[in-house]
C-alpha cells in the first residue's frame, strides 16, 4: 500500500508553515464490523496502540473519501457505503499534542461502514495488525474507541447524529 508520506501530505505542509502553533484538522474514524458483530481494530506501527482505522483529511478530498483511503491505506479494504454518526470538535476532549509536541485540535467525523469489500490486509506502511474483535473481548485501547462504539449503540438505537 504506497501512500504520500507525512511531509508530503497537507498536514505535513502546513505544519511546516506553522511550526509548533496549535493547528485545526478534521479526520475521519470508520467503524467497521463482520458478519458476527466484531470490529475491526489496527495496530499502529508508530506507536504500538490498537485503534479504528482513522487519519486525516487531505487538501481537495471529502470527508467520505477521507474514510474510504484511511481504510484502504490501514487495511486493503475497499469502502462503498458509510454513514456517519458522530462529529466530535469538543476543544477540551479533542485537543492533542503528538509524540512531537505538535499541538492540534481535530474535528473527527465517525462513520459506521455499511458496505465493504477485499480481504483485509494485517500489515501495511501504517499497520504492523488487523483484526475483528468481539465486543466482549477487545484488545486493549484508549478510552475514545469504547465511547465510539457507545455513540454507535446510540445512533443504532434512535438514529440521531451525535454532535459534542
Amino acid at each position: 500500500m504506497s501512500q504520500q508520506s507525512y511531509e508530503e501530505s497537507y498536514l505535513g505542509q502546513m505544519r511546516k508553515l506553522v511550526g509548533k502553533e496549535k493547528m485545526l484538522i478534521i479526520a475521519t474514524r470508520a467503524v467497521l464490523r463482520d458478519d458476527d458483530g466484531c470490529v475491526l481494530f489496527i495496530r499502529r506501527r508508530d506507536n504500538g496502540r490498537w485503534a479504528m482505522p482513522a487519519g486525516a483529511m487531505e487538501l481537495d478530498e471529502s470527508v467520505f473519501n477521507c474514510v474510504v483511503r484511511e481504510v484502504r491505506e490501514e487495511t486493503g479494504l475497499e469502502v462503498h457505503a458509510a454513514t456517519l454518526f458522530a462529529i466530535w470538535s469538543d476543544p477540551d476532549k479533542t485537543s492533542i499534542v503528538t509524540q512531537f509536541g505538535d499541538p492540534y485540535q481535530v474535528i473527527s467525523c465517525i462513520f459506521q461502514v455499511n458496505e465493504w469489500s477485499a480481504q483485509l490486509v494485517t500489515q501495511t506502511d501504517e499497520t504492523t495488525d488487523a483484526q475483528f474483535y468481539p465486543l466482549d473481548a477487545l484488545p486493549e485501547t484508549p478510552s475514545h474507541y469504547l465511547k465510539t462504539l457507545a455513540e454507535l449503540r446510540q445512533f443504532e438505537e434512535d438514529g440521531k447524529l451525535i454532535v459534542r
